[in-house]
Formats: structure tokens, sequence, C-alpha cells
């Protein structure tokens, strides 16, 4: 089994996990403005308890998004800041597919909408079919307004499978709309955040499929443009 230890900080959860010789441990608090301090102890708690060091890892795996934009950088920089100092490729996934592979884990989903809301009256949107184990993506990911995720989740469904959709996380609760006039019935579970432990099959179909870089290449995926310009007078 590949060696990878996860962290992610893309939201107000913060969570490490590692996967090693067919064994696997994880750390998840939810640390809104803690994040700074306490995902390195949670990635240095791991590999202590299985007495391992960086350097003997295959890959370190972090959330790149979407999410806040400060949870996003944290947790690329505390990444890259671990991957230089032992020498070992990043692989960056996605926060949204994260939540999905929870969703399969927790319940058995195989289709999967994700909606966590990104402030501003939009939702950061994904929808998810498990293939092989593994959450596959049915349309590109997209910062979205809660009536245009709405017609996207009407349109989707209308056309796929009827049975077995859920719909996870924060966007839901914060946007009930999303599920307004949906053709089938669908499952929710709207407090759900992703969990690091959840980015471990992905991470390792990930590195089997070659998609390991060197740190000072890995990305982080905001999804909204200009993110930090936003409310600036005069350059909405």
């Amino acid at each position: 089994m590949t060696k990878i230890l996860a962290l992610d900080t893309a939201t107000e959860a913060c969570s490490a996990a590692l996967q090693a010789d067919q064994q696997f441990s994880c750390h998840y608090e939810l640390a809104p403005q803690a994040h700074t301090r306490k995902i390195l102890p949670m990635c240095h708690a791991l590999l202590q308890e299985r007495g391992l060091e960086l350097d003997q890892l295959d890959a370190i795996a972090f959330g790149q998004g979407p999410g806040s934009f400060t949870g996003v950088r944290i947790g690329i920089g505390v990444a890259q800041g671990l991957a230089f100092g032992a020498g070992r490729p990043l692989l960056g996934i996605s926060n949204l597919a994260t939540l999905a592979q929870g969703c399969q884990r927790r319940h058995g989903a195989a289709h999967v909408l994700c909606a966590i809301d990104a402030r501003m009256n939009e939702v950061y949107f994904g929808a998810f079919v498990l293939q092989d184990g593994i959450m596959q993506p049915l349309l590109d990911e997209a910062v979205l307004t809660p009536e245009a995720a709405q017609q996207k989740i009407h349109d989707l469904l209308a056309d796929e499978p009827a049975g077995g959709w859920w719909a996870l996380g924060t966007g839901f609760t914060a946007y009930p709309i999303l599920l307004d006039t949906c053709p089938v019935t669908v499952a929710l579970d709207s407090e759900q955040l992703p969990d690091a432990q959840d980015m471990l099959p992905l991470a390792e179909a990930a590195w089997h499929a070659g998609k390991g870089v060197s740190a000072e290449l890995a990305t982080p995926v905001y999804l909204r443009d200009k993110v930090t310009w936003k409310k600036l007078p005069g350059r909405e």
C-alpha cells in the first residue's frame, strides 16, 4: 500500500490522515480560525504513532479547494513546506470530491451532490458518481449562485438514474432552495465537512495515475476569480 499523509484545512474542519502498511489513522477537529496552530501537530502525531519519518512517505496529499481562501492557502503552504523538507511529491485533492468520498464511506452512496457555502450568495458545487470505489466527477466543479446550482441539480437528476442520490455539504443548509423542485428524492447530509481520511482513496488513485507533482508545482483551486478584490469599492 502506498504510504500517504493527507491534510486538509480548506473549511472550518482541520484534519490529517495517514495510510501505511494496510493501516489507516486520522485526526479531525472543528477548528475555525485555528488551522495554523493545529494542522502540523496533527501531522506529526500521526507519523509518531506509526514510527514514520516524512521521507519514508511516498507522497503528501492536501485539500486543494475549493474552500475558504485563507484555509486553502494554509493547507497548500503546510503541504509544500513538508514536501520540500522531505523531498516528497504532492497530490492536490478536490475538497468536493473528498466530501463525496466521505458520503460513500459513511452511507454507501453511489451518486452525490456536493455544495459548500462559498458566502456572498454563492456555493461551490460538484456532482459525483462512484466508479471502482472512487468518486468521479459528473461535471466540472464551479462556483454558482443558489439559483444556478438549483438548475444544475434539476437538469442532472432529470437525466441520471433516480436511485440513491445524496446531497452533502453546508451549501444545502445555507441555501435550501438548492433542492426545491428536485425531480427525485434526495437524502440530505447538510452539515458534513471534508475529512482528510476521505482524501486517502482519492490520493491513492491519483498516485497510481502518475499525478504527483513537485512541491513548487502544486496549485490551489479557488474557483472564484479575484476573491481578494470582491468587496473593495469600485472593484466589484
